[in-house]
C-alpha cells in the first residue's frame, strides 16, 4: 500500500477541507508519538483522530464536517485519497470506482489516527583501510523512505476491507508474499511499479517501501522504544518542538542539501551554490492545528537564520498595514498579501552564480549588462521598481475567476512605465490614458508584428501612481479601481480583533469573508467550468473518452453549497519575520 496525502489547489479550500478532516483532538490517540519515531525521521505528518465531546461539538469547522449536507465532500475527499494511493499506470479503468455509500463508510477510518512520515537512507559507513567499492553497472533501486503507521483499533475489519478492495481495483493483480520484518509477520506486495510491505498486528497497521524502515519502526509500535536513536534528541526537532504538540503536527527537518547534491558529468557543481545562496540556513519547517471553541487555527514557523543575505531574506520585514489594504474595494470577498525583498533576492541569486563561475570571471556582472541593454536601465534600478508588495483579491460572490483582482505595489509610475513597454513591446495591444491612471491591454498569446497583429486572450491592466491592476476583463478592473478611493470602514473586525495577536511588523496578510460567497451561484459557476473543460476534448478523443469527461464530478452534483453558509464566518491570517524565523498564523470560524 502507498500512502499519499490529497493534494488541495487554493489556500481556502486547503484550509476547510484539509483541516475539516485532519484537525486532531485534544484527547485523541495517535498511533506513535512524534518523538518516538527513529532520529532519520526527515518528515512526518501526524494526526491523532477526530475530536469527541465538547471539543467537537463547538467547533465550528467540526460542525460542518458532521453535517450531513456535507456527505458528498466527505466521500469526494477520501475517494481523492484512495485513488491518490495507487499509481494510475496500475489502475484498471474498467473496474467500477467507490460508491457514494462505500466512501462514506470508508471515510469513518479517518476517525482514527495516523502519521505519514518519510526516514531518511542510512549513510554508508566504511571501516579503515578499506578499499572503496568500483562503481557498480547494475542500476540500484532508488531509496524510498515513506511510510504509514494507522491505528486500526475498533477500525481492523473495515481497514481489512479497504485494503482488499483498493489492490482488486488493480489492472494487474500483486504478487503476495509472506515474510517476516522485526520479528512480525508481514505482506510483501510486488507491482510491477515497486515493492511494498504492509502488517496490520496488534493495534496497528504500517506500510513502507523499505523493509530496513519497518524494521526500525515495529520495535517501537510494540513499545520498545530506543529514546537514545529518536527523533526526540534530534536538534532540529528539539527546536521545533515549541511549535508543535497538542494537534495536527507537520514536521520537516531541512538537511545540508549541498552534502546530499552530486556534481554532473559536465562538472557543475550545486553543492558549492547551494552553500553560497545559504540554504542550509533554514533548518527546519513544522506547524500545528489547534481547536480553540469555534475557532480551528493553524500556525507555522520556517525556522532558520534570517540575517540579510541568507535565503530568508527574500521575505521582507514587513510593515505596520500593508499598503494595498488602503485600496481594497469594500464588496471584496477575500484578500491576500505578501511582501517580498526582491533586490535582496536578487543579492543571494548572486552569490550562487559567483560559487561556481571559472576563476576570472564575473558572470553577474555579464548578466547586468545583458539586462541593461533589454530593459534599458540598470537591473538594479529595474529591481528597485517593485515595492515587494503581491496582493489579489476576490471581488465575485460567485467566486469567478474573472472577478479575480492582482495588485502589485510600484515606485516611480514613468519609469515603471518605460519597463513595462521595454518587456511587453510585442504584447501590448493598447494603451491609454484617463486622468493619472494608464491603461494597458495585454495578449497573453501572439505577438504584434510589423505585419499586422495576430493576438489573442488578452488580459488588461491599469497603472497608478502606487500600484498596478490586473484582471482578466476591464470590468473587473473598472470596479476595482472605483472602489479604491471608497470612503468604508473595512467590514474585518475579526481580523481586526486578531491583529493584536501579532507583532507590530507583518509582511503576509489575508482574510475571506465565508458569508458574502453565493454558495449556490458558485456551485453554478463551477458546474458551467467542468461542461467548457469537457466541451475541450480533443475531437480525436473515442466516445468513452468524451462520455468520462462530460461526467460532473459527483461532488458538484450532490453536495449542497449552503452548507458551508451555515457554518463557516471568517478566515484571518498573517504572516511575519524575526530572529527565529518565518511565522504564519491563519484562523478560521
Amino acid at each position: 500500500m502507498n500512502p499519499a496525502p490529497p493534494s488541495p489547489v487554493i489556500r481556502a479550500l486547503i484550509f476547510v477541507l484539509a483541516a475539516a478532516f485532519l484537525a486532531p483532538a485534544l484527547h485523541a490517540q495517535a498511533p506513535i508519538e512524534a518523538a518516538q519515531l527513529p532520529a532519520r525521521t526527515s518528515f512526518y505528518f501526524l494526526w491523532r483522530g477526530t475530536p469527541t465531546g465538547d471539543a467537537r461539538k463547538t467547533n465550528a469547522l467540526f460542525g460542518l464536517w458532521d453535517d450531513p449536507d456535507f456527505a458528498p465532500v466527505r466521500s469526494a475527499i477520501f475517494e481523492n485519497m484512495v485513488s491518490a494511493s495507487t499509481d494510475s499506470k496500475d489502475k484498471d479503468a474498467s473496474k467500477p470506482p467507490l460508491t457514494r455509500a462505500e466512501a462514506e463508510e470508508y471515510s469513518t477510518l479517518l476517525d482514527n489516527g495516523f502519521v505519514l512520515g518519510y526516514m531518511s537512507k542510512p549513510e554508508s559507513k566504511m571501516t579503515a583501510g578499506a578499499t572503496p567499492p568500483k562503481p557498480s553497472t547494475t542500476p540500484v533501486n532508488a531509496w524510498n523512505g515513506l511510510f504509514f503507521v494507522y491505528n486500526r483499533v475498533g477500525k481492523e475489519a473495515l481497514l481489512s476491507k479497504a485494503v482488499l478492495r483498493m489492490r482488486a481495483q488493480e489492472k494487474d493483480l500483486p504478487q503476495l508474499s509472506q515474510v517476516t520484518i522485526a520479528g512480525i509477520p508481514a505482506l510483501k506486495v510486488e507491482r510491477k511499479s515497486g515493492t511494498a510491505y504492509w502488517i496490520e498486528h496488534g493495534k496497528y497497521a504500517a506500510g513502507a517501501n523499505e523493509p530496513s524502515v519497518l524494521e526500525q519502526l515495529l520495535p517501537r509500535l510494540e513499545g520498545n522504544s530506543n529514546d537514545a536513536n529518536s527523533l526526540a534528541q534530534s536538534a532540529a526537532y528539539q527546536e521545533a518542538k515549541p511549535h508543535l504538540g497538542g494537534v495536527l503536527e507537520i514536521f520537516g527537518a531541512i538537511p545540508a542539501l549541498k552534502n546530499l547534491a552530486p556534481d554532473n558529468a559536465q562538472g557543475f557543481r550545486l553543492g558549492p551554490v547551494l552553500t553560497a545562496i545559504k540554504l542550509d540556513a533554514i533548518r527546519s519547517i513544522s506547524g500545528h492545528v489547534a481547536l480553540d471553541g469555534a475557532k480551528t487555527r493553524f500556525q507555522g514557523i520556517i525556522l532558520g537564520d534570517t540575517t540579510p543575505g541568507s535565503i530568508l531574506d527574500f521575505w521582507s520585514a514587513g510593515t505596520d498595514s500593508p499598503p494595498s489594504l488602503a485600496v481594497m474595494p469594500p464588496n471584496a470577498i477575500s484578500y491576500s498579501e505578501s511582501q517580498f525583498d526582491l533586490p535582496a533576492l536578487y543579492q543571494v541569486l548572486k552569490h550562487g552564480v559567483a560559487a561556481v563561475a571559472p576563476s576570472g570571471q564575473n558572470p553577474a556582472m555579464m548578466l547586468e549588462m545583458v539586462a541593461q541593454s533589454k530593459l534599458g536601465m540598470p537591473l538594479a534600478d529595474a529591481l528597485a521598481l517593485p515595492t515587494g508588495e503581491f496582493t489579489s483579491m476576490q471581488l465575485s460572490p460567485a467566486l469567478d475567476p474573472q472577478k479575480s483582482i492582482y495588485v502589485f505595489g510600484i515606485h516611480k509610475k514613468p519609469e515603471t512605465l518605460k519597463l513595462m513597454r521595454t518587456i511587453l513591446a510585442d504584447q501590448i495591444s493598447s494603451e491609454r490614458a484617463e486622468g493619472e491612471i494608464t491603461y494597458l491591454k495585454i495578449s497573453l498569446h501572439g505577438k504584434q508584428g510589423a505585419q499586422g497583429t495576430a493576438q489573442w486572450d488578452f488580459y488588461h491592466l491599469a497603472v497608478t501612481q502606487d500600484f498596478i491592476y490586473g484582471a482578466p476583463t476591464t470590468d473587473a478592473l473598472h470596479e476595482a479601481i472605483a472602489g479604491r478611493d471608497t470612503m468604508h470602514t473595512m467590514v474585518v473586525t475579526p481580523y481586526q480583533e486578531a491583529r493584536t495577536d501579532y507583532p507590530a511588523k507583518i509582511n503576509g496578510l489575508y482574510f475571506f469573508d465565508f458569508q458574502k460567497v453565493d454558495w449556490t451561484a458558485a456551485k453554478q459557476h463551477w458546474i458551467d467550468e467542468a461542461k467548457k473543460a469537457a466541451d475541450k476534448q480533443n475531437a480525436t478523443a473515442t466516445p468513452a473518452q468524451k462520455a468520462a469527461a462530460s461526467k460532473l464530478p459527483s461532488v458538484l452534483t450532490n453536495a449542497d453549497p449552503k452548507v458551508f453558509a451555515r457554518h463557516l464566518h471568517y478566515m484571518a491570517g498573517a504572516s511575519w519575520k524575526d530572529e527565529n524565523g518565518i511565522h504564519f498564523d491563519q484562523w478560521l470560524n
